[in-house]
């Protein structure tokens, strides 16, 4: 089996230490470097294969969510941080948990857990299956499922970088595939990409203010300047 390579990034030694012991218990982890220095992670993650990156946030010289946002193929990432104020962002930039210190071997081992999840899903051979041929719903292969997706139940899809997330109207997936497959896979009588990471159910649109739409669930997303004319047309008919 095939270890998945780990990158450490802390400042503080015992919490480096304590990272390391605990994966020295699970067999197939592998820490490619356990380091204090953020610019020396920056450098390797640009130069080595890393499945998963475990930061603090709050470090000198470069934060951990600004060396996240530095990289153009980022791992899945945990943040680990003493500090709770800092997750709405940490999620924003997709990490995949937020461990506060100090932080058990088994909240440890969800965050191990979720990160398999996605490696595997990541290395399925293919993500979305099929349209229906009477066009009513898409599968979706998350959470090593193949769920089907009925086009009414889809508010929108949202592209995060090597990953999309559907959101439904009772829940979301999460899926290994890019936002053009996805994109060909919607008829476009039903759905629109109003930026380059948001595709909206026309339906599911309420109102417009400024450059954001205000979905069902009041939930907002960002119109893209050159889409507005054409989102206004489209879906307001004006």
């Amino acid at each position: 089996m095939e270890k998945i390579k780990i990158l450490l990034l802390d400042d503080e030694f015992l919490a480096l230490k304590l990272l390391e012991e605990f994966i020295s218990q699970i067999s197939d982890l592998e820490i490619v470097a356990s380091l204090k220095s953020p610019i020396k992670a920056l450098e390797i993650l640009n130069e080595k294969p890393v499945d998963v990156l475990f930061s603090d946030i709050q470090m000198p010289v470069l934060s951990g969510n600004s060396l996240l946002k530095t990289l153009k193929n980022p791992p899945l990432t945990v943040f680990t941080t003493a500090y709770t104020e800092f997750a709405a962002e940490a999620f924003a930039l997709n990490a995949i948990d937020y461990l506060v210190k100090p932080f058990s071997f088994e909240r440890f081992l969800q965050a191990i857990q979720k990160a398999k999840e996605y490696l595997k899903l990541k290395n399925a051979d293919s993500q979305i299956v099929t349209k229906n041929t009477e066009i009513n719903f898409i599968t979706v292969k998350a959470d090593g499922k193949i769920h089907k997706v009925n086009f009414e139940d889809i508010v929108f899809v949202e592209g995060l970088k090597e990953y999309a997330k559907i959101i439904l109207t009772n829940g979301y997936l999460i899926t290994f595939e890019r936002m053009k497959n996805i994109e060909e896979l919607l008829p476009i009588s039903q759905f629109m990409r109003v930026h380059k990471s948001f595709i909206v159910a026309k339906n599911k649109v309420k109102s417009i203010e400024g450059s954001h739409l205000e979905l069902f669930g009041k939930v907002s997303v960002p119109i893209s300047r050159e889409k507005k004319e054409e989102v206004v047309r489209e879906i307001f008919g004006k």
